[in-house]
Formats: C-alpha cells, structure tokens, sequence
C-alpha cells in the first residue's frame, strides 16, 4: 500500500544518513529530556496514533504517525503534527526526515497512547530501521488507564470506540483517521487528568507508574 514497505522495511544504518539528518539526530540526542516531577499543569503530553497497513509491529507497515498535544491541561491546536510517510517518497531521506521531524516534535516528553504495544511497536521498529534509534520512551496507555481511573464506566479493556461512547464524545460519522484520532484521545486524556489528579496521581512520573502498574496487575489477573 503506497509503497510504504521499501521504505520503512530496508535499513537504514545511520552512517547512510543524509547530514541534514544526522545533524539534527545529534542534537535531539543531546537535548535534555523534561522533568517528569511538575504537575500535570506544568507538563506538556504528547498524544499519538499511527496509520498502519496491519496490526502486526513486526511485519506490517507504519503508514503515518498522527500527534498532538495536552498543554496546562489544554489541548493545543497549533501544537500537532501528521507525518505521511506516501508523500514525497521518491525523495532521498525523506523518510528520516520525517521520522526525525516526530521525535523533535515529541521532545522525549511523556507519550500518551491507545495500546502501546502497538503504537509504540512501529514507531520503535520504524526509528531503528530508519534511524538506527532504540525509541524507548515514558508511555502512559489509556487502553489500561481509563479502567482503572474510571471502573464505573468499563472495569476491563475494552476498544476506544466504547470510552468515546461512554464519555459521549462527538465523533460525526464515518472512519476516523490517525489525527481524528489523536485528538479524540487528546479529550479522553484530559478527562483522565482530572480524575487522577482528584487520587493524588498528580505528576507525569505518578501517572507513567500507574500506567505501568494498572497492565502489570490486569495482565496477571
């Protein structure tokens, strides 16, 4: 589909890289990563979604990285970014470009998702292929948070598509894409906020533990 595969299947030894590329992955390296102490105030989270080809990290295919972002408990408008790996693919580096412009965008800031395994699997696979990158990064999962912040509406894991329903979020009709997406759970997330704030779950490192916590204990009961 769109050709994607040749270009975020091959590798990418990072000694191949264009030196626009590699300049720039030099410097997201030595940036230093944010606090994760402040309150959710304080904290800039970054919420992402992926279009993909298939459900499979391993073996099928990143399509497009969709993010936006919760700011002083605000979601911010002009603070999102869709990255289409169809466009320009004929141009060298394009690719890394790309992939280069989400982790400056995402600045090693807490990540915010639906599913972690599967969003953070391709992003993690596309950055080493592409980048020679080990993308490991503080992951907060609303697949296993919302349960835990809010058993009276779903006390399990359940598809996104229930917790919009049952915040009664307006969704319009049709298919969704990743930035529709995206900023669907954007809301979700700040709902989630409020909640965890309430339970004294105050700072980002707070929230990333709880998260860690509420798949550790679901997993195993």
């Amino acid at each position: 589909m769109f050709g994607i595969k040749k270009f975020l299947s091959k590798g990418g030894a990072p000694e191949h890289l264009p030196d626009d590329v590699r300049a720039g992955l030099e410097a997201w390296r030595d940036s230093p990563a944010p606090s994760l102490d402040g309150l959710h105030f304080h904290t800039r989270y970054v919420v992402v979604d992926v279009a993909t080809n298939g459900t499979d990290p391993e073996s099928d295919q990143l399509l497009a990285i969709a993010v936006s972002s919760v700011n002083q408990s605000t979601i911010v408008p002009n603070d999102t970014l869709y990255v289409d790996f169809a466009a320009g693919q004929g141009e060298g580096g394009a690719v890394e470009r790309r992939l280069l412009a989400f982790l400056e965008h995402a600045a090693k800031g807490p990540l915010v998702t639906y599913h972690v395994p599967y969003v953070g699997g391709f992003l993690q696979r596309a950055c080493k292929e592409r980048l020679g990158v080990d993308f490991q990064s503080q992951w907060i999962d609303l697949a296993w948070l919302l349960p835990s912040m809010f058993p009276d509406k779903g006390n399990k894991v359940m598809p996104l598509d229930h917790w919009i329903e049952a915040f009664g979020l307006d969704v319009g009709s049709g298919r969704r894409n990743a930035m529709e997406n995206s900023l669907l759970l954007a809301r979700l997330f700040q709902m989630l906020l409020v909640r965890a704030t309430g339970k004294e779950i105050d700072t980002a490192a707070k929230l990333i533990g709880e998260s860690r916590a509420s798949s550790f204990l679901r997993r195993i009961h």
